[in-house]
């Protein structure tokens, strides 16, 4: 019980002679390399909230303006036409203590002036945004001075929120525009009869409560900051009343080719360390702002680390702390306390591994409940609720909760081995996939912001909440994780982690339970859940973006308008589909939606399958691709159609009125929900010099019962790496055919195959691609 005595600063006992005060020197030792640890974050935080207010000047420019008017003065000039002087009236002291102070006075107000005139302008400057709609080597005149000016003004070296108070608000787009571009959007989805219909309730819904919602909007946007995000992340996500898991939670893989460590503890304790710099960074500000050509918003990163959601039984919850010196670790149906810093300083990786070796050597069995616990948070919201209000309001419960929730992330040691590898690597993919998404359903926390797992054979992923940010926010810190773990921690030659073990590491803690539950239906409802997913995941590496840009073609437009031709043979038709763009331009922007079912890449599809010559599809091609790219950009700057849609919805909702076009907008299912995986934000490594440190990318599961989750990313130049979802209960979805029938299927047009993601449509799409050297 060494650790308990650790614990206790003092004792003291009352005697006859007086009270026998005994301290604990190594005790009070902790809590004060502890609290100077805590203060000297309270000081960063002060000294980068002076950088960033001021930015895009810096603070030692008040002194030169100090200095440039007491000059000035000095030379008998009155840069202040009089101002000074007045101040001088009403300061209490000496005539040249009163010039001195006055002078100071007025320069900081001019210091101040100037700073509000630089951050107005660079404000202007990024509201601009034509520039993404110029053609690549057509760059206009006014671009040109654009860039250069936001050059001057963004010269400084930025902190990671530096920017955040120059981003412009996200502009609410007319609703008449807004309509417009919904009817076009289905169009390719409704015959003749169907498309009168609904343009008669958007034009009904123009003229009478539309415009009335719209100024409900309006005034938002005024007011708020972001007139979609607080209203999305609460209605999207935390009102949800079903499981997050699968449906909410998506996950990310592994290097595909590459294990670092075979060692279990040996890969936590440098992904623990990784991740832990990261977060680090984060406090510090020390990340550079993630740009495209203009900085995007970094606000989602503020609740990255030590964030849970709590559940409710009308809506949850995001509760964020400040900061957390432990993570949460579970292994064989026990739960554990791992504190990360020791007299001050972070743990180093080899402590670490020390550390979470201990957990697994222990052979105590888990307590009564204690095992699959986890699944209360993968189960219905409400039953979750109330259990938590019931049994762990208070006591011991609460305590071991409350370490679980307070945690900087949660990790589970898994004790299976996962990854490609053996005899069947495309099969193992898939169950790398299916156990990263939702496991056992009790051995992972979903409430958490991200947990990470760690598995038998040294592969590692994890897997996110999605209401507190999106996956590019993650694929950053991901990437991160893996680029510092494989290149910058690295291991010993027996795979171990570097460094030295200080003697006497307190043990991770056991948490304690007392767990009154029978058997839970948390459990039952996410293992039902979890057996109908089907996951499969398609490596292809027949080509990559390298030659789909020397056809002058997006890659990622290339990619959607494939998925189109692949989900028409799939099913005969199309389908609404959802394409994930973010609005990150703007201040505290998520994501907005790229409808990329459009009549161009309907036409096209329709032209291919329909045998159309090789110069009619090629034009067809090139009109969708510059279609979706067109759309992608609007949705990129604001003026897209969901987000408005849906929020005219809510205010709707407010007032109590109903209208049937946006119920029935708001209730059209998304059959084919598709996202890319963004890679290399980050460079910490170069792909091309260690081609085997590729990463899978992640996925999630369907959002439609009856449809498709497809993630992708686009690897290097010669890669593509898809993960297709869907559910076994529908008979029309099927993510895996055999691989023997891929070359068959790519030269039959056969409208009634499955749907293979991959091999499929991108091979089928290729083929005749391939063969226009003038695109």
């Amino acid at each position: 019980m060494a650790e308990a005595h650790q614990a206790v600063a003092f004792q003291f006992t009352i005697t006859p002679e007086g009270i026998d005060l005994q301290l604990s020197y190594q005790a009070l030792n902790q809590i004060y390399l502890s609290g100077v640890r805590s203060w000297k974050k309270r000081v960063s935080r002060v000294r980068n909230s002076l950088i960033k207010g001021v930015y895009p000047a810096s603070p030692s420019s008040w002194l030169f303006v100090s200095i440039a008017i007491l000059a000035t003065m000095y030379m008998r000039s009155d840069p202040s036409m009089g101002l000074i002087t007045k101040i001088q009236h009403h300061l209490p002291l000496s005539a040249q203590g009163q010039t001195m102070l006055s002078a100071l006075v007025f320069s900081t107000l001019l210091w101040l002036s100037l700073i509000l005139a630089l951050r107005f302008c660079l404000k202007l400057l990024l509201s601009y945004h034509r520039w993404m709609f110029e053609q690549h080597g057509r760059v206009s005149n006014f671009t040109k001075v654009w860039v250069t000016l936001l050059g001057l003004l963004s010269s400084r070296k930025p902190l990671l929120y530096s920017y955040q108070t120059s981003l412009p608000h996200l502009p609410v787009p007319a609703i008449k525009d807004t309509l417009s571009r919904y009817l076009r959007s289905v169009r390719p989805l409704l015959n003749d009869l169907e498309y009168k219909r609904m343009s008669e309730l958007a034009s009904d819904f123009e003229k009478n409560l539309g415009n009335r919602l719209q100024r409900y909007l309006k005034l938002k946007a005024l007011w708020a900051t972001n007139y979609v995000s607080d209203w999305w992340e609460e209605y999207i996500y935390l009102r949800g009343r079903g499981p997050i898991m699968v449906n909410s939670n998506y996950y990310g893989m592994d290097f595909l080719y590459v294990t670092p460590t075979s060692v279990q503890a040996a890969r936590a304790g440098n992904t623990i360390t990784a991740l832990l710099l990261y977060r680090r960074k984060v406090n510090r500000e020390e990340l550079k702002p993630v740009r495209t050509v203009i900085p995007l918003c970094a606000a989602q990163c503020e609740r990255m680390f030590n964030t849970t959601r709590t559940p409710g039984e009308e809506t949850d919850v995001l509760q964020h702390w400040q900061d957390s010196e432990f993570v949460a670790v579970y292994h064989k149906g026990r739960f554990f306390r791992l504190w990360v810093y020791r007299a001050g300083r972070l743990m180093s990786p080899r402590e670490l591994e020390y550390q979470i070796q201990k957990i697994l050597d222990d052979p105590s069995p888990p307590q009564p409940g204690e095992e699959k616990l986890g699944a209360l948070t993968a189960g219905d919201r409400i039953p979750w609720a109330q259990v938590r209000k019931q049994y762990f309001s208070s006591g011991v419960n609460k305590r071991s909760l409350d370490v679980i929730e307070k945690a900087a992330f949660f990790i589970t040691l898994d004790d299976e081995e996962q990854g490609m590898r053996g005899e069947d690597p495309a099969g193992n993919l898939d169950r790398y996939a299916k156990s990263l998404l939702h496991g056992k359903c009790y051995d992972r926390w979903f409430d958490k912001s991200f947990s990470i797992v760690i598995y038998k054979n040294g592969k590692n992923g994890l897997n996110a909440e999605h209401s507190w940010a999106d996956a590019p926010t993650v694929a950053h810190l991901w990437e991160y994780t893996l680029a510092t773990d494989a290149f910058h921690l690295g291991y010993t030659e027996d795979g171990h982690c570097k460094g030295e073990v200080e003697p006497l590491l307190p043990h991770p803690q056991r948490l304690l339970w007392d767990i009154p539950l029978e058997q839970c239906s948390s459990l039952a409802v996410a293992q039902a859940l979890a057996d109908d997913v089907d996951c499969h995941i398609v490596h292809f590496r027949d080509f990559g973006k390298g030659r789909i840009k020397k056809l002058r073609v997006s890659p990622d437009a290339f990619v959607q308008i494939s998925l189109q031709l692949a989900y028409y043979r799939d099913r005969g038709s199309f389908c609404l589909t959802y394409e994930a763009s973010m609005t990150r331009l703007f201040r505290e922007g998520r994501t907005e939606t790229v409808r990329s079912c459009t009549n161009e890449s309907a036409a096209f599809v329709k032209a291919l399958e329909n045998g159309e010559d090789e110069e009619s599809c090629r034009r067809l091609f090139r009109l969708a691709s510059e279609t979706h790219q067109n759309l992608y950009r609007m949705a990129m700057t604001g003026a897209g159609i969901d987000r408005h849609l849906f929020c005219l919805y809510v205010v709707s909702k407010y007032l109590g009125v109903d209208s049937p076009f946006l119920k029935e907008v708001l209730s059209e299912p998304w059959r084919l929900s598709t996202s890319q995986t963004p890679i290399q934000q980050i460079e910490l490594f170069d792909l091309k010099n260690h081609p085997d440190y590729v990463s899978l990318g992640g996925g999630f599961g369907p959002v439609a019962d009856d449809g498709y989750g497809v993630s992708y990313i686009i690897t290097g130049e010669d890669m593509i790496n898809f993960h297709v979802s869907s559910k076994h209960s529908c008979n029309q979805t099927v993510t895996n055919i055999k691989p023997a029938m891929v070359d068959v299927l790519c030269n039959i047009p056969d409208k009634t195959h499955q749907f293979h993601t991959g091999y499929v449509c991108v091979r089928t799409i290729a083929g005749i691609l391939s063969q226009f050297t003038d695109l």
